[in-house]
């Protein structure tokens, strides 16, 4: 459809031209439950102003049709003001009122206003999703964020459903002339931008509590809670725990911003098939149901759940309540959610490790997204919104977050708080841009951060901190100076940025626990940076550069440092230090410094004794992929079976039913993907014949063996039908699209690229699922679908939404290449062939060309990985 992706500039020219007041939308969702009906009635009614009178502009809607528009009371030719995705008003008067009637379509790919019919009783159920810009999927409106407006939401549906927005609900009315159907009418919101406005309808089971505090300054606040989900799942809804969290979460960050919660009630929806983590509606934030644990989950889990939660609850404040004027400064929100997130994790609840799971696993995906050639600045460039969806990454989350934690470190807290402070009260209800967070934080501290947001903020790539050391006679260092790399892979220059950060000493104690002794702190702001205070001293036996994390940066380990590490992981005492040697590690086998083997062998001897689930869970993740991608493929059959082999043995090790007992069991069945080992006792573990004390093999496990024995042949057509049987849930659903699309069969494969390229039955879950599902083969067995894959690029492109279109262009990259003895990893004929691809689709969307690029790159350092350690033996640790 033209005119969906709209670029920065008109926007830009729209806000100079209008003032948006008010909304009206009504919608009509009674026929949800129809399957062939296909829409539903929308009707929106706009009040705004305009700069001049005479002057013309353009409301925005994707749906199935217009069927009128009246502009200050006359009605207009739909056929003449109807051009794609835009309506065009000309001849505005300075004061305006348009009213849209139009059929906006239901949707399978999370975009709008998304359906689904629930497997397991076959009730439907309806919410919406717009970041960035998909409200005009369900009503007319002027799609921008720094249009923000009042909204009064009006829905029609069934009597017996529960329907919610971001207001109270202030009436509901049966229809007379529809018994089965009554009409909701909810409370006028204060101004926000369209696309965190939000509706959700269905028979959804519900919850409710209320939160009441005093503040500092006698502030009586009482705000009604609530809680859905859907009602197959109600059973294993654990609301208590997520009234307690929400009610520490309110507690924490009225006072901390010392702004009360402006948005009334607070509503939180746990709904299917989502694309998100969450999203920050006010008064309505909506989760992925996969939230609500209907199988064993890890405390790790329910941290992250945790972490979730109290992000989005900052962002009724940042994101919220002031919100930036444009895409360019998304980090705004997203950075600041994610550090203070995590900061009311560590300081609002029971969890201790909340920014060891931040270093190890959060900021981790920063790294990666940093290191590829699409990575960009913290303040990005988005020039249309095809940018923008393409924006939510690791460097407006993660590395923005971590970037926070070191201004953080660089001005103190208490002047960060006191310039986020002021910051609200200057903005609230309006848009922001980078420069008006400076202003506060600048005056807050004392301090021009001008140079440090250019060094931080507005530059790409990340710095790499080594530490050089000479020694004196006697065990002594000479001298000790750290050395910063950093060049802005975007410009091509040297970017040395300041850090403020930490330097630990690490030695052995009497119980032969390495423990910290002391540590240095101080300011790198060049490319070397002596540290006096380890002059002259014992050579420590773990010299930890970064130490507690402070900064953004990645770390090499001095040689002795590292020897001490591949022989001692196991006995550093500070579960922050230990994730941090992890990341160290990951890094250099990612970057193809040391055989991936190696790291496998560490993951193997000291993962048994890591205490911290999270760390633990993402670095059998890591193992694994350092395996299956990092491996040369010589010698990839004999590092995954040691490997395997110890994962076997200890989840028989494991306390029965830990944590850590299930994470081995997952490991275990993400190896025999690749390795028939360890499928009997699989099957055994399935059918009851076989038996792992503790161990409780429930759905979702049960799925995760049958992939496994799917991708090896090993699982029938009968035998995952008569599993589904026993699992009629949409994520049992969504395990047997994938198993049946794992089997090392060339018509399963064909089908599946058909159901997921050519057909548009899938939704966006089983999209993903069959795409998972497809993948898993080896190379030979996909080789036939790689030209077809280069071929369908533009046509998937230009005929499906960009959430679907993106998942599908991303999924299917033909990655899982080898490298053959002797070949140079870029002459990889799959990395030729996307070379061609990129220089004859030059004109392609930008947003297109990024996924390629992205996943060229990932492919071209796996086979870096690969070609680097072939020769290089697979060092063997020590066994713990």
């Amino acid at each position: 459809m033209s005119h969906e992706n709209l670029q920065r500039d008109e926007a830009a020219g729209r806000s100079a031209l209008i003032t948006t007041a008010s909304y009206d939308v009504s919608l009509d969702v009674r026929t949800a439950a129809d399957p062939d009906t296909p829409g539903y009635a929308t009707r929106s009614v706009i009040t705004f102003t305009a700069a001049e009178a005479g002057t013309s502009t353009f409301l925005d809607f994707i749906g199935s049709s217009v069927h009128s528009v009246q502009l200050n009371g006359k009605g207009l030719d739909v056929a003449e003001v109807v051009d794609g995705a835009r309506i065009r008003l000309d001849n505005l008067l300075h004061e305006n009122q348009v009213t849209v009637t139009a059929t906006a379509l239901y949707s399978r790919s999370g975009e709008g206003m998304h359906r689904f019919v629930d497997p397991a009783d076959g009730r439907t159920y309806l919410y919406t999703q717009y970041e960035p810009a998909d409200a005009r999927r369900v009503f007319a409106n002027f799609e921008q964020p720094d249009l923000k407006a009042a909204y009064t939401f009006h829905v029609t549906a069934p009597a017996d459903w529960q329907v919610a927005s971001n207001g109270a609900e202030t009436a509901r009315t049966a229809l007379t002339s529809d018994p089965a159907a009554a009409r909701w009418d909810f409370a006028t919101t204060l101004p926000m931008s369209t696309y965190i406005t939000t509706v959700l309808a269905g028979p959804y089971f519900k919850a409710e509590d209320r939160w009441q505090a005093t503040l500092d300054d006698g502030t009586r606040l009482d705000v009604p809670l609530a809680l859905y989900c859907r009602a197959s799942m109600a059973d294993s809804f654990d609301t208590a725990e997520l009234f307690r969290l929400t009610k520490r979460g309110l507690d924490f960050f009225n006072r901390l911003f010392d702004v009360p919660y402006p948005w009334g009630k607070y509503d939180q929806a746990f709904v299917p098939e989502y694309n998100l983590g969450a999203m920050e509606n006010p008064g309505l934030v909506t989760f992925t149901e996969s939230y609500v644990f209907t199988s064993r989950a890890t405390d790790a889990q329910y941290q992250g759940r945790a972490n979730t939660l109290m992000h989005e609850m900052a962002h009724m404040w940042f994101g919220d309540l002031v919100t930036m004027q444009w895409w360019d400064d998304l980090w705004l929100k997203e950075s600041f959610a994610d550090y203070v997130g995590t900061l009311a994790v560590d300081r609002a609840t029971d969890w201790d490790t909340a920014w060891v799971n931040f270093a190890n696993k959060r900021k981790a995906w920063a790294y990666v997204q940093d290191q590829l050639p699409t990575t960009h600045p913290i303040v990005a460039d988005i020039p249309d919104l095809e940018a923008a969806k393409q924006n939510f990454d690791g460097i407006t989350y993660a590395k923005g977050a971590s970037v926070l934690k070191q201004l953080v470190a660089y001005v103190g807290f208490d002047a960060f708080i006191a310039g986020s402070r002021e910051y609200f009260r200057k903005h609230a209800y309006g848009n922001t841009t980078l420069a008006d967070l400076l202003e506060s934080l600048s005056a807050a501290s004392g301090r021009d951060l001008s140079e440090w947001a250019r060094a931080w903020l507005q530059t790409s790539g990340m710095s790499t901190l080594a530490l050089e050391t000479t020694p004196a006679d006697g065990g002594a260092l000479a001298s000790a100076v750290v050395v910063q790399e950093a060049v802005d892979p975007v410009t091509g220059r040297q970017e040395l940025r300041p850090h403020r950060l930490r330097i630990g000493s690490y030695d052995f104690n009497a119980d032969g626990a390495l423990v910290r002794g002391d540590s240095e702190e101080l300011d790198v702001t060049g490319n070397r940076t002596d540290v006096p205070g380890l002059a002259g001293r014992p050579r420590p036996a773990l010299l930890l550069v970064n130490d507690d994390d402070l900064t953004y940066a990645k770390v090499r380990l001095d040689p002795a440092s590292e020897a001490t590490v591949l022989a001692s992981l196991d006995r550093i005492a500070d579960p922050m230090a230990r994730a941090l040697c992890w990341t160290a590690l990951w890094n250099s086998a990612r970057d193809g410094d040391a055989p991936a083997g190696r790291y496998v062998s560490a993951v193997a001897a000291f993962g048994p004794s890591e205490t911290g689930i999270g760390v633990l869970l993402n670095i059998l993740e890591n193992a694994c992929t350092a395996v299956e991608r990092y491996t040369h493929a010589a010698e990839r059959p004999e590092v995954r079976a040691s490997f395997l082999a110890a994962v076997s043995a200890e989840l028989k090790r494991s306390a029965p039913g830990s944590d850590q007992q299930l994470a081995w069991a997952r490991t275990l069945g993400t190896l025999s993907r690749h390795d028939r080992s360890a499928l009997p006792l699989l099957k055994g573990l399935l059918d009851g014949s076989a038996a792992v004390a503790g161990l409780a093999v429930d759905a979702e496990l049960r799925w995760h063996f049958w992939h496994a024995l799917a991708a090896n042949g090993q699982a029938t057509d009968a035998e995952l039908d008569a599993e589904l049987a026993r699992d009629t849930t949409a994520s049992g659903r969504a395990g047997h699209a994938t198993a049946a699309a794992a089997r090392p069969d060339t018509d399963v494969k064909a089908a599946a690229w058909a159901a997921a390229v050519q057909g548009s039955s899938l939704s966006n879950q089983l999209l993903t699922a069959t795409i998972s599902g497809f993948t898993t083969a080896p190379a030979e067995l996909l080789e036939p679908f790689v030209e077809p894959y280069f071929e369908c690029l533009r046509d998937v492109w230009d005929g499906r939404s960009i959430e679907i279109a993106s998942r599908i262009v991303r999924g299917l990259y033909p990655a899982g290449q080898d490298l053959a003895d002797g070949m140079d990893p870029a002459g990889h004929p799959v990395l030729r062939r996307t070379d061609e691809w990129l220089e004859a689709n030059a004109g392609a969307p930008g947003a297109l060309r990024r996924i390629i690029v992205e996943q060229r790159d990932h492919l071209l350092r796996a086979l870096t990985a690969q070609a680097a350690v072939v020769d290089s033996p697979t060092p063997v640790l020590p066994a713990h």
